[in-house]
């Protein structure tokens, strides 16, 4: 190579400053392309949530500055107060459901209030052990228990009342003034031995088949003879007569001191019936004159079984006995014997 081809110093030097222009100015271009280029892109993504309205004409933000909103750090104010709203009807819905919660165990107290004296009554009335309620339950239990008694004996008997109280001691000493004498209807739990629609076994026919009541041969009936206003009678049956007949003949002269038929009452036997006699008596009841020859339709029930002393209640009621004879007689004091001849049933 020539030294006329070889580039001097002050041109090599010439070409250095020019590439090094270049370069500054190529670098100094790209540097602020990458700066605006990030600047871009956080302005982008600072305002992406914020609104699409434009801003009025002639008004320019400030470089750098951003809209109250998109401010980093501080939430939006729209939904801040939405937020505060929100926990403010909160705070008001829970004092509500306080209230109505309140208003309810208010009500229910009341109700509660209003059924514990009703609770407490009926507790007491159950359980005291002392005092007015304790006896009015005991009372109404008693008068409870004796109903029901009542029912299931009239559901047995067929008659009301089922239990006759005797009042005199006309069938002494098989049954007792204060005995209380349960009754069936005619012709309930009659006998074999019974050979009528009544039920009743007359003494005569008792003896031959051995059958037995209160004591002795036959039936106990209770009957009301026609024209009656007392109570009615309960005696026993001795034996059975028809229309027209004598029946002198088959009376037992203890019972009577006729001398014929002519001279005993009711011989000839007006109609069919039955001749009856209380065992503490001297005479029939017919032959003295209490009743006719007892027709089947008189007869009210028979007697089944008896309870010393329960009839003295009824008698006591009904004003027939005095509390203090009742008590004199139940405790085995003798007092002035009933002046009735035949026993009666209440």
């Amino acid at each position: 190579m020539d030294e006329g081809d070889r580039p001097t110093d002050g041109d090599e030097s010439a070409d250095r400053d020019e590439r090094n222009r270049s370069e500054s100015a190529t670098a100094h271009d790209g540097g602020g392309g990458v700066s605006d280029e990030l600047e871009d892109e956080a302005s982008d993504g600072a305002g992406g949530d914020a609104p699409d309205t434009e801003p009025e004409p002639g008004s320019r933000p400030e470089p750098g500055s951003r809209p109250e909103a998109e401010q980093p750090g501080e939430p939006d104010r729209a939904d801040a107060h939405d937020g505060a709203s929100h926990g403010a009807d909160s705070h008001d819905e829970a004092p509500r459901d306080g209230e109505d919660i309140a208003t309810k165990a208010g009500l229910g107290s009341t109700r509660s209030s209003d059924s514990d004296p009703d609770e407490s009554f009926l507790y007491r009335f159950r359980h005291d052990r002392e005092g007015a309620l304790m006896w009015i339950r005991e009372m109404l239990s008693s008068v409870a228990v004796v109903l029901l008694v009542g029912l299931l004996l009239f559901g047995v008997s067929g008659v009301w009342p089922p239990m006759v109280a005797v009042e005199s001691g006309s069938m002494e000493p098989n049954m007792q003034v204060g005995d209380l004498v349960f009754v069936t209807e005619p012709g309930r739990l009659a006998p074999d031995a019974a050979e009528n629609g009544v039920g009743v076994v007359t003494h005569e026919v008792g003896q031959e088949v051995d059958y037995r009541t209160f004591g002795s041969y036959g039936s106990v009936m209770i009957y009301t003879p026609p024209g009656r206003t007392g109570s009615p009678i309960i005696h026993r049956a001795r034996f059975h007569v028809t229309e027209g007949e004598n029946w002198y003949d088959r009376a037992d002269d203890r019972y009577h001191n006729a001398v014929d038929c002519e001279s005993l009452a009711n011989c000839p036997a007006p109609h069919d019936g039955y001749i009856t006699l209380g065992d503490n008596n001297g005479a029939y009841d017919q032959a003295s004159g209490l009743s006719p020859p007892v027709r089947a339709e008189w007869v009210n029930g028979v007697a089944r079984v008896r309870v010393p002393y329960l009839g003295y209640i009824r008698l006591v009621a009904t004003g027939q006995v005095e509390l203090n004879e009742a008590i004199a007689r139940t405790v085995g004091s003798s007092l002035s014997p009933a002046s009735s001849g035949f026993s009666a049933a209440g």
